[in-house]
């Protein structure tokens, strides 16, 4: 079965070719989300339930602390497969929230959740 790669961010310092970023609809990607699998480099454990939830999907990594590398191409490869797309889901959180350096985010302090696509060219 195929899977897609979705996690909370993306490293930019992993970024080595073109890329485009564009926001995805919630059901679109729901719909697209049943006839794949995913395969999740999330990093938080505070959030996962809340984002798996949001999505519908369990969004818990094959491993701890899972780490995204680059193959010979530039692409991202994790979990022994490289990628040509990454979605990310990005946190909107409540009104004048901002997290403190190195803050580990409460669910509370999120109330919903935006899908990014990035493509790699």
């Amino acid at each position: 079965m195929e899977k897609i790669l979705v996690g909370n961010g993306f490293p930019m310092n992993l970024l080595r070719r073109e890329v485009s970023i564009m926001p995805v609809d919630i059901c679109e990607f729901r719909k697209k989300l049943k006839s794949v699998g995913v395969l999740s480099f999330w990093g938080h454990e505070n959030t996962i339930g809340n984002a798996s939830d949001f999505i519908g999907a369990d969004l818990t990594p094959p491993q701890d602390r899972p780490v995204i590398g680059l193959d010979d191409e530039g692409y991202p490869f994790y979990h022994g497969k490289e990628f040509r797309q990454c979605y990310i889901l990005s946190a909107d959180y409540v009104a004048n929230f901002r997290p403190a350096v190195g803050e580990e985010v409460s669910a509370d302090k999120i109330k919903g959740w935006t899908v990014l696509k990035i493509e790699w060219v």
